[in-house]
């Protein structure tokens, strides 16, 4: 059997340690043969290929991005793209695909499933909103270093009694700000899922400097206030439909020095969260995926994904993993209320 591999949408931790499960497994015990496209979809779209075997993926599995490389390409809005996608599969003789990526990704996923082509997906974002699994691959490290950063900021806020806002990634879902502000003993956690009172966080912020101790504000980059528009940095829009975030940290700083007369500033993560080396965790959680999808495609399951629950790893139907994103749920915001303004 021929076995394509591509990894879509932004990099992110621990996708060179599933393509080297889905490798190692796959050569190892089915003595199958690999191929990568190169830059995800667009590789697809425009015949990139390089030849994945053991050799290829040995000492990779520590490091960050992807050795494939990847793109935000939306194969399904270029011309013909369906019948560009069939015909460079049919070119190296592909029998199945293994698509590793997020929303989008397994989107064109999901609608190429459709039209026949066979593939299985993996989960991958740091963001945590594909829906599903329980956690996707990335997300681990990328609060591991926000976690870090918020640690390393309480100290400069401190000395230099300041509100310090710290934005980080999260579009349409809060995970990220949610885990590393309540890791970091944040005192206000500002999440897409839920409007933000400008005034309440300024009454936070107070309560903060009144007794005695100065404020960091989590800001994931799709939270938007009461009544406000989304925050963006221009109104240009990826192959996908999504506008360019980052801005709503630098606008709430404004916003919050204005109003309590202290000074504050901002700090944004960006592309930081990506980066560099995955965790433990996502190296196992990213090798189990890869181990899982080789197996998928031996039992011919394509059209499915497959995802985390509990402890197993499981199969889902691709269509399910996209039909929504997954949000912070409304109950496990409020559980750490408490920690808000204090």
């Amino acid at each position: 059997m021929r076995v394509g591999v591509l990894t879509g949408g932004g990099d992110c931790p621990g996708l060179n340690a599933v393509i080297r499960s889905v490798v190692r497994k796959g050569v190892q015990e089915y003595a199958w043969t690999f191929t990568g496209f190169r830059d995800g979809w667009s590789g697809v779209l425009n015949d990139l290929t390089v030849p994945l075997d053991v050799a290829a993926v040995r000492g990779i599995l520590p490091l960050g991005g992807t050795i494939l490389g990847s793109s935000r390409t939306n194969p399904l809005r270029a011309e013909d793209g369906v019948d560009r996608v069939r015909g460079t599969l049919s070119a190296h003789a592909i029998d199945a695909l293994v698509v590793i990526g997020g929303e989008d990704t397994l989107g064109v996923a999901n609608a190429l499933s459709d039209e026949g082509v066979r593939l299985i997906g993996i989960p991958k974002t740091i963001d945590n909103d594909v829906g599903g699994t329980d956690y996707t691959f990335g997300f681990d490290t990328a609060v591991n270093i926000a976690t870090e950063a918020i640690d390393r900021l309480h100290t400069t806020a401190e000395s230099h009694r300041r509100t310090l806002v710290v934005e980080v990634m999260g579009r349409h879902s809060g995970w990220i700000a949610l885990h590393a502000g309540v890791a970091g003993g944040a005192n206000a956690i500002l999440i897409p899922e839920r409007e933000f009172d400008l005034d309440q966080v300024c009454v936070w912020v107070e309560n903060r400097f009144r007794i005695n101790y100065a404020p960091i504000v989590v800001v994931a980059e799709g939270a938007v206030p009461l009544a406000g528009q989304m925050v963006v940095k221009d109104e240009s829009r990826d192959e996908f439909g999504h506008v360019r975030l980052s801005g709503i940290g630098d606008w709430l700083a404004q916003e919050i020095e204005s109003r309590t007369g202290k000074d504050a500033r901002t700090t944004v993560l960006g592309h930081i969260q990506r980066g560099g080396t995955p965790s433990a965790y996502d190296r196992w959680l990213a090798t189990r995926f890869g181990l899982h999808a080789v197996a998928g495609i031996k039992d011919g399951a394509f059209g499915t994904m497959v995802a985390l629950r509990s402890t197993d790893i499981v199969r889902v139907p691709l269509a399910d993993a996209v039909r929504a994103p997954k949000r912070v749920s409304t109950e496990l915001y409020e559980e750490f209320g408490v920690f808000f303004g204090s």
